[in-house]
């Protein structure tokens, strides 16, 4: 029952942090430490979660995203499989850094204090970036461009870097080559559908395959809650930023961060 209840738990977690511009990652590596989950399991549990999460995406942006109903003109068709052109290129090169480096990150890189630095940043450069004029040269999905959709690719290796978060590098990248913030907020999401389900099939494929029961029966759990979580928040999320900008986020991000180096200052004093 304890798993289940640590399931639940993160589930919200991670589907209320998924696309938030806060770390998904960091904010799960801070919980686990708080409820004793760690190990092996715990690190394949915080991938594969993010499949509900996903599946949210997919759910709700899906007339969107889904080119074959009867319904949709050539022209949309042809629109809609040109985005997901462009997506799948944009996600080469997380997928080519995370197979030749993700190993090594989670070694080095997931801990508290890598997490409180990277939210920091993130934060900072958030609110830097709202504060700066700017003119906003792309307005649409359909006027990003392939080049630009490898560019915020790259910049979204950086979100390998636990507490950086995927959705912030992205957002952050898309904006400072000069989307406006639904554009970048959409395209992050677009961008998390291939990365995720790579990033968990190959954590499944690797550390699966001896699972037992009741760790399905915990990690279905964890999915089930993230991808409801999740759906409720990409709405509220989408209606925020066409009222609001990042800038909450980014103190949000200052201030955990903050807290944290306290903690775990404090903490390993004793």
């Amino acid at each position: 029952m304890e798993l289940f209840l640590k399931a639940i738990l993160l589930g919200i977690v991670e589907g209320i942090t998924e696309f938030l511009p806060i770390s998904s990652t960091g904010h799960l590596i801070i919980i686990n430490q708080f409820i004793d989950f760690t190990g092996d399991f715990a690190r394949l549990f915080d991938i594969v979660i993010q499949l509900g999460a996903i599946l949210a995406v997919i759910v709700y942006f899906f007339h969107e995203l889904y080119p074959f109903g009867s319904q949709v003109s050539v022209e949309r068709r042809r629109a809609i499989l040109t985005l997901w052109q462009k997506t799948i290129v944009g996600v080469i090169p997380a997928i080519g850094i995370g197979a030749v480096l993700g190993s090594k990150i989670k070694e080095l890189l997931f801990n508290p204090t890598v997490v409180a630095i990277a939210l920091f940043v993130g934060g900072v450069l958030l609110i830097l970036i709202e504060r700066k004029r700017k003119e906003f040269t792309i307005t649409s999905l359909n006027t990003l461009s392939y080049s630009m959709a490898v560019a915020i690719g790259c910049i979204q290796c950086l979100a390998m870097i636990p507490g950086t978060s995927r959705s912030a590098a992205t957002i952050i990248g898309a904006m400072l080559l000069g989307t406006t913030r639904s554009v970048a907020a959409e395209f992050s999401f677009f961008l998390a559908i291939p990365t995720m389900i790579a990033a968990s099939a190959y954590a499944l494929l690797k550390g699966g395959l001896h699972l037992s029961l009741l760790q399905w029966e915990v990690l279905g759990t964890g999915s089930i809650v993230s991808f409801l979580v999740a759906w409720a928040v990409i709405a509220l999320f989408m209606n925020y930023i066409r009222k609001h900008d990042f800038q909450v986020f980014g103190y949000y991000r200052i201030i955990l961060a903050v807290v944290l180096a306290i903690y775990f200052t404090v903490k390993d004093s004793f």
